[in-house]
C-alpha cells in the first residue's frame, strides 16, 4: 500500500510540473509576443514618419505651425493641447473616483446601493466615445457656452475645457473601480484597531485606508491617464478642431489623436501622409514615457 501510494504520489507531482512547465512556457511566450508586437508597432511608425524627420527634424516637436499647403508641419499646438486637456480630465475625475471608490469600497460593500452604484459604473465603462460626443453637443456644449459668455470670453462652446469634462466623465468608471477593490484590501484588523482606539470614519479613512490603498489608487489613475490619451471620437466632436496653440481652456484646440482622425483620409501627399504618422510616433511615446513615469512613482509609494 505504501509502495503504490508513493507511486500516485510520484505520479502526481510529475503531472503537476508538467503542468507548471507548460503554463511558465504559454506565460513566457506571451510576454515574448507582447514585446515583439510593441517593437513592430514603433519600428512601423518610426518608418513610416521618415520623411517628415528627415524634413522638419527636432523642429517638427517645439513646432507651432500646421500648414499642409506649404508643407510646414509643427506638432507642437497637438503636444500641448493632448497633455493639457488629459490632465485637466485626472483633476476633474480625481473627487469623483475617489469618492466612489470609498462609498462602494468602504461604506457600502453589499447592498442594494453597492449594485445600483456597480452597475452604473460598468454601464459607464461601456457606453461607446462617439456617444459621449454627442451628448456633449446637445448638452454640455450649450452650457459651457452660457459659461463662456458671462464670463466674457470667447462663446465657442468647444474647446479644451469641454473635451476635458467629457474625458473625465469616461475615465472615472476605470479610475473608480480600481480604487474600490484596493479599498477592500484595506486590513481588517487596522480597521478595528483604529476604532477601539476611538478614531472616527473621517480618520480611519485619512489616516489608515488612503495611506494603505495610495499605491493602488495611482495605479488607477495611471489606467485612466492612459484612457484619455488616446481618446479620439468623443474629443475630435467636441475639442474644436483648431491647429493654434491653446492660450487657455476656453480655447479651441485640437490634440494628437484627434488630429490623425480629422485629417488621415485628406492626406493627399506623401510628406502630410508621414507627419501624420509622425505624430502617431509622438503620441506612442508620450503615452510610455508617462507610464514609466507612472510605474516609478507606484514603486516609490509602496515602498513607503
Amino acid at each position: 500500500m505504501k509502495i503504490e501510494s508513493a507511486k500516485q504520489k510520484q505520479a502526481s507531482d510529475w503531472r503537476l510540473g508538467i503542468a507548471e512547465k507548460i503554463f511558465n512556457s504559454l506565460m513566457s511566450n506571451a510576454a515574448i509576443l507582447m514585446i515583439i508586437l510593441l517593437s513592430g508597432i514603433f519600428i512601423t511608425l518610426l518608418y513610416s514618419s521618415i520623411p517628415s524627420i528627415k524634413q522638419s527634424g527636432l523642429g517638427f516637436i517645439y513646432g507651432r505651425v500646421w500648414d499642409p499647403v506649404t508643407n510646414q508641419f509643427g506638432g507642437l499646438s497637438f503636444l500641448v493641447g493632448t497633455i493639457i486637456t488629459t490632465f485637466l480630465a485626472l483633476i476633474i475625475s480625481f473627487p469623483f473616483s475617489i469618492s466612489l471608490g470609498l462609498i462602494l469600497g468602504e461604506y457600502f460593500k453589499k447592498g442594494i446601493v453597492s449594485e445600483i452604484f456597480k452597475n452604473i459604473i460598468e454601464l459607464m465603462a461601456g457606453v461607446p466615445s462617439v456617444i459621449y460626443g454627442f451628448g456633449a453637443l446637445y448638452f454640455l456644449v450649450p452650457a459651457i457656452r452660457h459659461i463662456e459668455t458671462h464670463l466674457g470670453v470667447p462663446a465657442y462652446g468647444v474647446g479644451i475645457l469641454t473635451a476635458s469634462i467629457v474625458l473625465a466623465i469616461m475615465i472615472v468608471p476605470y479610475w473608480a473601480s480600481v480604487a474600490r477593490e484596493v479599498i477592500n484590501l484595506a486590513p481588517n484588523d487596522l480597521k478595528e484597531a483604529s476604532y477601539a482606539l476611538g478614531a472616527t470614519r473621517f480618520e480611519l479613512i485619512r489616516y489608515i485606508i488612503l495611506p494603505f490603498t495610495r499605491s493602488g489608487i495611482l495605479a488607477g489613475m495611471m489606467l485612466a491617464l492612459g484612457r484619455a490619451l488616446g481618446e479620439t471620437m468623443a474629443v475630435t466632436m467636441v475639442i474644436g478642431n483648431n491647429n493654434v496653440l491653446p492660450k487657455g481652456i476656453f480655447d479651441p484646440s485640437n490634440t494628437m489623436a484627434s488630429v490623425i482622425a480629422n485629417e488621415f483620409t485628406e492626406a493627399t501627399s506623401d510628406l502630410y501622409l508621414s507627419a501624420l504618422i509622425e505624430i502617431a510616433l509622438l503620441l506612442f511615446v508620450v503615452s510610455l514615457i508617462f507610464n514609466l513615469l507612472g510605474r516609478q512613482i507606484i514603486k516609490r509609494m509602496a515602498s513607503r
